[in-house]
Parts: structure tokens; sequence; C-alpha cells
């Protein structure tokens, strides 16, 4: 087989199986509904009970967010691990194997299903949040920055949510696993700023991989100062990314081949 057509076949093999992943995607209308329906809660939560009580120094929606933003790409996150293990203690990865399809299509199926499900939820909570009074002051490339940022934050989370799915010994303990990616985001200046928490909360809520996402995201959208944010949030996701992509491939190997 020629190098061409090695590269027409591996990518046909990623074509279908990012099919099948959005198709269980759609037929999985229950975890997708959460997904969407658990964020703009949160947001109603935080915005029109909270937010009155939180002094941020500026309009309480407009800081709050894009911590929803990042929020919804965790409960996204969380549904990838779910499925990916669904597929390894089910037995259809056994039947996977018995076909000639790459190895690497199955977890990339399910990443580009998870960028897909994340998309549709982050723009329904965009539009939501603009119906609650959000009023971003971004023009096109700021847009475009922001956006930009959440996908790379949103691929190499669902890379990292497929290593766990892979590790799993089952659908509810890969939900258990992917708990994290829910929490961490409270640790971080999604809700509150971070010279607000307790001093022993302060270093790890500025220094997670979190904040300077958020702190990103938020000067793209409402002009807040950008600071060193932008170049450690790219560092965070780019190193999350290569990290993921490279454990979860390892992983996936190491349990196929047993």
């Amino acid at each position: 087989m020629s190098a061409h057509e090695g590269f027409a076949a591996a990518v046909s093999d990623v074509t279908t199986m990012v099919e099948r992943s959005v198709r269980l995607s759609r037929r999985n209308v229950d975890t997708l509904f959460v997904s969407i329906l658990l964020p703009l809660l949160m947001m109603a939560l935080f915005v029109y009970v909270f937010g009155g009580a939180i002094d941020t120094g500026t309009q309480y929606i407009n800081y709050v967010v894009p911590g929803i933003l990042l929020l919804t790409t965790g409960y996204g996150a969380a549904s990838t691990a779910m499925a990916v293990a669904d597929d390894m203690t089910t037995g259809m990865i056994d039947r996977l194997r018995s076909l000639p399809i790459r190895s690497f299509a199955v977890l990339t199926g399910h990443v580009a299903a998870s960028v897909a499900r994340n998309a549709v939820s982050t723009t329904i909570v965009i539009l939501a949040s603009l119906a609650m009074g959000f009023r971003p002051n971004a023009g096109l490339v700021d847009w475009l920055a922001a956006i930009g940022l959440l996908l790379l934050y949103v691929i190499a989370l669902s890379w990292l949510a497929a290593a766990l799915g892979v590790i799993a010994k089952s659908v509810e303990s890969a939900s258990a696993l992917s708990f994290f990616m829910l929490f961490l985001p409270y640790l971080s200046s999604a809700f509150v700023r971070t010279e607000t928490m307790p001093g022993f909360l302060q270093p790890i809520s500025r220094h997670q991989p979190i904040t300077p996402v958020i702190e990103a995201v938020r000067s793209f959208l409402t002009g807040t100062p950008l600071g060193s944010s932008g170049w450690i949030a790219l560092t965070w996701c780019g190193g999350l990314l290569v990290f993921s992509t490279g454990l979860a491939t390892v992983l996936y190997r190491r349990r196929t081949t047993r």
C-alpha cells in the first residue's frame, strides 16, 4: 500500500468512527440534554441567586460567563469518558478489532464527537447568557481568539477524558474518574476573584490550569487585562493535549493487545 493509499485509508477510518460517535451522541439524548441543562442551571443560579452578593468589580454575569463556558466543556468531557468506557466494557472494541480499522480512529472518533457536542452546548450557553444580560465588547478578532482557545481546551480535555474512559472498569467508574474535571473550575476564578478565597486556597486557584484559561477568555470577551494569562493558558492547553493524546493512545494499545 502506498503512502497516499495508507493516508486515505486512515482518513476513511477516522471519518467512519466520527460518524459512529456522532450518531451515538444523537441517540443518547438524555446525556446531551444534561450536558446543556446543567451549565444553564448553574449560570442561572449564580446570576440570579448568588450574583447580587458577590462583588467582582463588574456586572456579575459578565464575570461569570467565561467560567460557565469552561464548566460546560467539563460536562461534555465527562460524557466522553463514559462513552469510551462503554465501548471498552461491552465488547464493542473486540468487534472493532476484527475489522480493518486503525486503533487510533476509535478514540479520535469519540474526541471529535465530544468537540461537536461541546460546540452545540457552548453555543446554546452563549445565546442564553446574552438573553440573561451578558454584554461582551469583543470584536471579531477577540471572538476568534476566545473560540480558538476554548477549542484547544476542549480537544485537550476530551483526550484526557478518553484516557480516563480507557482505564475505567465500568461506565460508573468513568463518571467518578472524570469528577475532577467538573470540580476543578470551582477552585478557579470562574465564580469569584481568587483574592477573596482563604489564604491556603489562593495559590491553588491561581496556579491551576483552569484559571489562566478563564482569565484569557474573560479578557477576550469583556476587555479585562490579559497580562500573562494568554501564553500561560496556551502552554497549559498545549501541554495537556500532548500529554493526554499520548496517554490515551498508550493505554488503549495496552488494554486492547492483551
